[in-house]
């Protein structure tokens, strides 16, 4: 089975994008994990998977699965790719895209710059959402770890995420709290971590250990849900630029049941095709 594919980048969280529209695509858990591989296949932090639309209200149908080969809810950067991808490829000749997700529907618009911007959806607190085993909701939780006590907020945009707030994030323990909390007991279905820098109500730097992919260079959902998270708690301006490791995004949230937006980047890297 040979491939088309696209390679693409959104702040360097990299993605092959696949048009299974137009060819016959069903991949094995095994078969992502080799595409993934950036020694043995194309390399990738997710893949993602253009369909046809399940329901009428959307116009495609948009999967991602991580590199470890398991499928997940959402992803913020790729949805990005994802825009830029169908328009370049000219399956849809509309600047505002719905597309459904394993969520629910987002709506992506292409700028005259050439940016995209995501409706992300309204973020969700509910513990059992995420899923996270607590009580009942709070802004702050405190979460056993092996360093000791850490104080995380607890939000869904659509996919899980946990937000530490760190005085520095070049010195945040990222390698020991990010696989340690990604799986905590207290979180079923596992959990992407933030490490979330406050510089000013209108700017935060950002790590994110990834469920499934570990540390990558950017993470839409995450620096969505750092924002939600940093708002909640009263320390950040409707609208904030957010530092990650490769480049920068801007979020917008105006507040409780609204939407919260995000816009940033997406670049073409390369065409390829790969025998399977």
């Amino acid at each position: 089975m040979e491939i088309k594919f696209t390679k693409m980048h959104g702040l360097g969280n990299d993605f092959v994008v696949i048009d299974a529209i137009n060819q016959s695509v069903d991949l094995t858990q095994e078969q992502i994990r080799f595409i993934a591989n950036r020694s043995l296949g194309v390399g990738c932090d997710q893949l993602l998977m253009v369909e046809a639309p399940q329901t009428q209200d959307a116009e495609f149908r948009y999967r991602i699965f991580n590199a470890d080969g398991g499928e997940v809810e959402q992803c913020g950067n790729g949805a990005r790719c994802f825009a830029k991808f169908v328009v370049e490829k000219g399956l849809t000749e509309n600047k505002n895209i719905p597309v459904e997700t394993s969520s629910g529907l987002i709506v992506l618009a292409l700028e005259d710059n050439g940016e995209v911007t995501v409706n992300m959806g309204v973020p969700i607190f509910e513990p059992a959402s995420l899923p996270f085993e607590a009580e009942a909701f709070s802004s702050i939780y405190a979460l056993q770890t092996s360093m000791g006590e850490q104080s995380i907020s607890a939000v869904s945009m659509g996919n899980p995420h946990a937000v530490l707030q760190v005085e520095s994030v070049e010195n945040a323990p990222v390698e020991i709290l990010g696989p340690e909390i990604e799986s905590h007991e207290r979180f079923p279905e596992r959990v992407n971590v933030g490490f979330m820098q406050i510089i000013s109500s209108d700017l935060i730097k950002l790590r994110v250990f990834e469920r499934g992919a570990g540390e990558t260079r950017a993470c839409g959902t995450g620096a969505c849900a750092a924002v939600a998270a940093g708002r909640v708690l009263g320390k950040l301006a409707e609208s904030v630029k957010v530092s990650l490791p490769g480049g920068e995004l801007v979020i917008r949230w105006s507040g409780e049941n609204e939407p919260l937006f995000m816009t940033g980047p997406a670049t073409h890297v390369f065409e390829g095709r790969i025998s399977l």
